[in-house]
Formats: structure tokens, sequence, C-alpha cells
């Protein structure tokens, strides 16, 4: 009791000292980082190897972290994902899978071409957006069909015909080269045909805003004739039932067929042609140059038809990157370079992916992530949303754009910082190379 009688009495002459003391006399200052966590390590977190490395020993060892393989192996999957076998220290916790190859596809076969798909199925988190890889010869055609989904398009190489109606009746012709888009809403019935000006045909990616998107469920013009009585046809078309001798007992998907005029145009429809093009000259649009790259954006805004898909036609130097957050699912479609992308989903889950040619990239809404290129060449990849109009949000505008102070406390940055980001209050999409190399 007397112990405690102390320690009150102590207190209170504390605080009458305290109360009393002249005004001003007390500074008070914000606690330093460290006063609730220690700031972060400097440990390198490089990629350790790059997919053209030369064949080495690929293995889980990073400084003094990790151990080597003494089981089975498969080098040339280690070999191209070095950031998931030794994954950086930043990584940490559970995040989805955001990596699909087309190599692993199952790919359908046909006289004339084939047609390789992603979806759920092969990446269950891509919930927004399904892809389809498809090649067609010269004169090949991608039978008359429609989807419950929009189709978006983008060609790989080659020239396609493309063919449609709308629903007023209003049709549509057009040619469309590598570099260049389609858009056909859903249920709006179209034709695709590679042109012969490439001996080789044609080769395109198509892209669908639903990630349960199946191309084998397609709505297919032979198909549907060959599952209605020729009586039926004959009545609807009033002709004889002679007329549909011919007609394929199955769908036929892709067939080959003689390649269209380079003059061909569209039958005359008493309603006109659609108002608003089926088809968008992407290659011939001029890109932003940026200090690391180049982008070049097709949304509503130049190519109005395009209601649910958005794009940005991304190049990145080598040593440059992209750093930002978006509010739609987005899908990168890998065409040329070697990157590596680290996807921040919250809760201190993070998780770095490698990626090159061919392989296919998922970030869902609102996930934080930056893009580099890490190797010697550019790197060229389609962003593609799920949205009318392309939008992101760069992480440093946002701290250009935010009071010094509040940075500051937050990241325990000096003025040295604040003072760079003043370039950024100007979204920089891509950044260059980091000063002397560091």
């Amino acid at each position: 009791m007397v112990n405690l009688l102390t320690a009150c009495a102590s207190l209170l002459v504390c605080a009458t000292l305290v109360q009393c003391a002249p005004a001003g006399s007390i500074t008070v200052s914000a606690p330093s980082e460290t006063a609730t966590v220690s700031p972060a390590g400097d440990s390198p977190n490089t990629i350790l190897w790059a997919p053209s490395s030369q064949p080495g020993a690929y293995q889980p060892i990073r400084g003094d972290l990790g151990a080597n393989i003494i089981g089975p192996q498969n080098e040339p999957l280690q070999r191209e994902n070095a950031d998931l076998l030794a994954p950086p220290t930043t990584d940490h916790g559970t995040v989805s899978n955001f990596k699909w190859p087309f190599s692993l596809s199952h790919n359908r076969l046909q006289t004339g071409g084939w047609a390789r798909q992603q979806n759920t199925d092969d990446m269950p988190a891509a919930t927004g957006l399904a892809s389809v890889n498809m090649r067609l010869e010269a004169g090949a055609v991608r039978e008359l069909h429609w989807h419950t989904a929009a189709e978006w398009a983008y060609v790989l190489k080659g020239k396609i015909q493309v063919t449609s109606i709308d629903t007023e009746g209003r049709n549509y012709l057009a040619t469309v080269q590598q570099g260049d888009l389609w858009y056909f809403p859903a249920g709006i019935p179209h034709s695709l045909q590679a042109t012969a000006d490439d001996p080789e045909g044609a080769e395109f990616l198509l892209v669908f805003p639903d990630g349960n998107f199946n191309e084998d469920g397609t709505f297919l013009l032979t198909d549907w004739f060959s599952h209605v009585p020729k009586e039926v046809l004959a009545r609807n078309f009033q002709t004889p039932i002679s007329a549909f001798d011919h007609i394929p007992s199955e769908q036929l998907y892709i067939f080959p067929a003689a390649p269209p005029s380079d003059d061909a145009k569209d039958v005359e429809s008493p309603q006109g042609t659609v108002p608003d093009p089926f088809t968008f000259s992407l290659s011939q649009m001029d890109g932003t140059r940026l200090s690391g790259g180049s982008t070049k954006i097709a949304d509503t805004r130049n190519f109005k038809v395009s209601r649910n898909i958005s794009v940005a036609d991304v190049t990145i130097e080598p040593g440059a990157m992209r750093f930002r957050v978006e509010w739609h699912p987005t899908q990168d479609e890998w065409g040329e370079g070697e990157a590596r992308m680290t996807v921040f989903a919250a809760d201190s889950n993070a998780r770095t992916f490698n990626y090159q040619a061919g392989d296919i990239s998922y970030v869902p809404a609102a996930f934080g992530h930056y893009l580099e290129n890490i190797g010697n060449t550019t790197v060229r990849f389609l962003e593609i949303q799920n949205s009318d109009r392309f939008e992101d949000v760069s992480l440093s505008q946002w701290l250009a754009l935010t009071p010094p102070q509040l940075v500051k406390a937050h990241l325990g940055v000096d003025d040295a910082f604040i003072e760079q980001l003043q370039k950024f209050k100007v979204k920089s999409t891509i950044v260059g190379p980091a000063i002397n190399g560091s």
C-alpha cells in the first residue's frame, strides 16, 4: 500500500511539473519508422537467370537461402521460371497462378488451320478474360459463327478478311493486316478468311470478356444446318429440299477455300453498312514515345464499337519497366522479349512470374504490379482490359501528387526523393533504366 501511494504521488508531481512548464518548452517530433517496424532490407532481388541464359544449374538457391534439387527435375521449365524457383525475398504469402503458356494448351487441328485456347480451366484466377490463338492457311475460313460473348482480335501475321451483319440488317466487309484489330459484339454473326497476301495465310489472337468462355461452344452455321430437318430449311428459304443435298453432315469449324480477291466488295444491303466499323487499323496509329518504350491505346475513344475490351500495345526497352495499378481485370499477351512481373495481392501477399513470347499473364482488378524487361531486346506485349476505356493509376504519379510530408511519413524518404518525384506529376507509364544501374 505504501509503495502504491508513493507511486501515485510521484505521478502527481510529474503531472504538475508538466502542467506548469513554460509554453513551448516541450518539443514533440514524429517517431521514426523504426518505432513500429524496421526498414526494409537491401538484399539484391534481381532475377538470377533469364530464359535465354546458357544451359547451367538452375537451382532454388538465393544467397544463403534454399538448397539444390536432388530429386527429379524439369530443367527446361526451371530455366524459364527463375523467379518461381528462386523467388526474390520480397515475395511472400499465397498468390494465385497468373501465368499460362499457349504451348501447354490443347490444340484443335483442322484441315486448313488450328486453334488453341486459354480460359479458367487453365488459369482459374483469370475470371474476366479468355483467349484463343488461331491459325488459318491462305484461303482457309473460320466459318460463319457467333458467340454469347463479344469477340476482340489482334492480327499477329498476314491478312484476314472479315464479314458480318448486325441486327438491323446492315452488313460489313473489311480486310485487316498485322497489328490491326476487329471486334464483334456478342451475338453478332461473322466470318474470318485468310487472304493469300502472305503465302502462309494468317495467325491472330482472339480475346473474350468472359474467363469461362469455351471456343468449342461457338454457334456455327454448318452445325446449325446439320441439326435442322431439310424440309424446315426448304420452307424457310422457299426452295426445293434438293437444294440442301450437299450441306455438311456436321460442323466444319475451319475449312479450306479459294482465297478472297483483293478487290472483294460486300453484298449491297438495302439497309446500308454498319455505322461503326468492326475493324480498327491500330498498325497505322502513331505510338506515344516514352523514356523507356512506347504505347498505343485503342478503346471506345477511337474504336467506338469495342465496348467491352480495350488495349494498350506496349513496348519496353531493356532495363525499363511499367509500374501501376489497374482498375479492371487485365490480361497481357506476350509477343516478344523476356519480362518479369510481380503482383501485389494485399495483406503481405506478393509473387513474381517470368514471361516470354507466347505466354499469357493475368492481373485481377486493383492488384498492384510492375513489368520489367529483363532481356537484351525490346519486350512487346498487348495489355488487354475488360473495359470500354483503358485506365490505370501510376504509382509514381500518385506519390508525386500527394502532400510531401505524407509521403515522408509513410516511407521515411528524404527531400531528394521528394524532389525526384516532381517529374512524375504527369503520368509516365513506362520508366527508363535505373540511374547508374542501381
